[in-house]
């Protein structure tokens, strides 16, 4: 699956949510995406969660910005670095961040991170309107 194809069917799996939760205020909808709740209650919105399983070892996991607004990506590779393809990258340059290089591709490692998990972080940038919140995300357009 490329990016391209995660972020639009992510990005229709987030919007059928949020088409329930349309009543609810802004708090409540940063609740229901708690990770206990999304397993719960939403166990097709990730792979993990059949398995109970977190992405990212943190016991406040909060799933509304699964995919990280400060995630660039294109799939046919921004640019070569020592003759490598880079395909994704943090714009923000996390210091919890990595790379993930092989052979001849650069792709960014998120695992580490936390940053779009944390209520305080998703209360600054939430959109109810994922694909706006995540506009910046998708190079390749």
């Amino acid at each position: 699956m490329t990016y391209k194809q995660w972020y639009l069917e992510h990005g229709n799996k987030h919007a059928k949510i949020m088409e329930k939760l349309k009543d609810k205020t802004k708090d409540e909808v940063i609740a229901y995406f708690k990770f206990e709740n999304m397993v719960k209650n939403e166990p097709d919105f990730c792979p993990l969660y059949k398995d109970n399983k977190k992405c990212h070892d943190y016991d406040e996991l909060n799933c509304y910005f699964c995919a990280c607004p400060n995630f660039r990506f294109d799939d046919d590779g921004v640019k070569k670095q020592e003759g490598k393809t880079l395909y994704s990258y943090c714009s923000i340059d996390s210091k919890d961040g990595a790379q993930f290089e092989g052979e001849d591709y650069i792709h960014q490692n998120c695992a580490g991170c936390l940053v779009p998990h944390k209520e305080r972080y998703i209360k600054k940038n939430f959109n109810r309107n994922w694909f706006e919140a995540m506009k910046n995300v998708n190079l390749s357009k």
